[in-house]
């Protein structure tokens, strides 16, 4: 195994930001980031590494990312049970040994547990497009599992209880998203958003950390980040109060989605602008 990859040290950024995906940087309906491409080319022109945080997987982000043009930056893919490695670098992207062993402790489970959870492996792919609205080739890849699992729980609130409590058995959390119940070996989005900025330490600093997300799988994500910014989403309930928002270092979007991302990161890039002049 290698050890943790880092970047070159003329590369090392004074901010780095982390975003979640689906209503966040892209639009709950439509999927579309175009809102946010004015922010977007500003941190490319700024050469501050953009870093997709997603419960979507490897191959769902990787069209994304060089598609926004952040190639280049590892992206945290299937919610924190893994890493995207940046484009030409070897991640293993076509093992799917976790993904086999998940599901095996999955279908070991009492029949009224497992019956109540679907997950995407249990779908065709035509379901997984029915279901999530996506083209075919687009719900393929969302399909293409390396290290999660997500679903739907149909059964009662005390069943759900029985159903997690099962899993943890086995090492798998549980985490509810903004549509999806994913399940995994643990990892999240907040432990590699320090894993990665750990790459783009320059002198044993790491830079400043911006993290963007609308749903409860992100609340770590933002309260590890220097700034955290919670994204409005009409479509699902409003994250309660967070750690660090009574003091301003997590905010809300008054925008949703894309324009609400558009219009903070170039605000925070305004303030950091701001405070360098200062000094």
């Amino acid at each position: 195994m290698t050890g943790p990859r880092r970047m070159p040290a003329h590369s090392a950024p004074q901010l780095i930001v982390f975003s979640d995906l689906d209503g966040t940087l892209l639009d709950h309906e439509t999927y579309s980031f175009d809102p946010a491409r004015p922010a977007l080319s500003e941190l490319a022109n700024l050469g501050i590494p953009l870093v997709l945080a997603s419960s979507k997987t490897a191959a769902e982000i990787a069209d994304l990312r060089a598609e926004m043009g952040f190639a280049h930056c590892p992206a945290i893919v299937e919610n924190g049970a893994g890493i995207l490695e940046p484009e030409g670098q070897d991640g293993g992207e076509d093992d799917d040994t976790v993904h086999r062993r998940l599901r095996t402790a999955l279908d070991a489970l009492p029949a009224d547990l497992r019956d109540a959870y679907t997950g995407f492996s249990d779908w065709s792919v035509e379901d997984v497009a029915a279901r999530t609205g996506l083209a075919p080739d687009a719900a393929k890849k969302a399909a293409a599992r390396r290290f999660s699992e997500p679903g739907l729980w149909t059964g009662t609130e005390a069943g759900r209880a029985r159903f997690e409590a099962e899993l943890e058995k086995s090492g798998i959390t549980a985490r509810q998203g903004g549509r999806y119940l994913t399940l995994s070996f643990g990892a999240t989005k907040a432990a590699r958003m320090r894993e990665i900025a750990s790459r783009y330490a320059s002198d044993g600093d790491l830079p400043r950390m911006i993290a963007l997300g609308d749903a409860p799988n992100d609340i770590e994500m933002l309260e590890t980040a220097d700034i955290g910014v919670i994204v409005t989403n009409p479509h699902g309930a409003a994250l309660p109060a967070l750690s660090g928002e009574a003091e301003g270092r997590i905010r809300r979007t008054a925008k949703s989605g894309p324009t609400g991302w558009n219009e903070s990161v170039l605000r925070i890039i305004d303030e950091m602008r701001t405070s360098s002049g200062a000094r």
